[in-house]
């Protein structure tokens, strides 16, 4: 997953894991609450991807198409506004068992650490509780203030995944495997 998957579905709700929603509890980070999504954060999430700073690494006729019912979706709440989406899947094979995550935030809050600390708490929280040792994430490659946050929390990259997504104009554009080992995690 990266920034290309969705945590909103159609143009008016989210889906997918309902079953999943239901008895999870939030994670408090330092700035933000994860909380899982529900569908009346649709408007504001489709708010957020409307704005061009997220517009760009997400296209929006590529959402409708989408359906994450494997993954598990949270809102980033900040000072009660939900300002973006954070969401995980799970390769639950125990010889094989990680997790990738997949993030997007409001340009209303980039560069204040609200990203960097959505993933802080959903990585302590894979790591520390569901036991994962491994984690990946697969931002563009052009994407470098994505690619900046992951760094900082101890992701390396692995290698480019040529042509892997098509974007608005029908060209592909590369993005770039990181990973992230248990023992490499950036705690801050």
């Amino acid at each position: 997953m990266d920034d290309r998957d969705s945590c909103v579905r159609g143009g008016d709700a989210l889906r997918g894991e309902s079953s999943q929603r239901a008895g999870r509890s939030a994670l408090r980070g330092r700035l933000v609450t994860l909380r899982p999504a529900v569908d009346a954060d649709a408007p504001a999430l489709l708010a957020i991807l409307g704005q061009p700073e997220v517009a760009e690494w997400w296209r929006r006729d590529e959402w409708e198409r989408l359906d994450e019912s494997d993954a598990v979706t949270f809102a980033i709440v900040l000072d009660g506004a939900v300002v973006g989406c954070i969401q995980y899947n799970e390769e639950t094979d125990p010889d094989y068992f990680s997790a990738a995550l997949d993030i997007f935030v409001s340009a209303a809050v980039h560069g204040r650490g609200v990203g960097s600390d959505a993933m802080r708490t959903l990585l302590a929280w894979l790591i520390d509780v569901r036991g994962h040792q491994r984690l990946t994430v697969d931002p563009a490659a052009l994407n470098a203030r994505a690619i900046h946050v992951y760094e900082k929390l101890g992701f390396r990259p692995v290698g480019v995944l040529r042509q892997y997504e098509r974007v608005a104009d029908g060209s592909r554009r590369d993005a770039l495997l990181m990973e992230l080992l248990a023992a490499e995690f950036v705690r801050g």
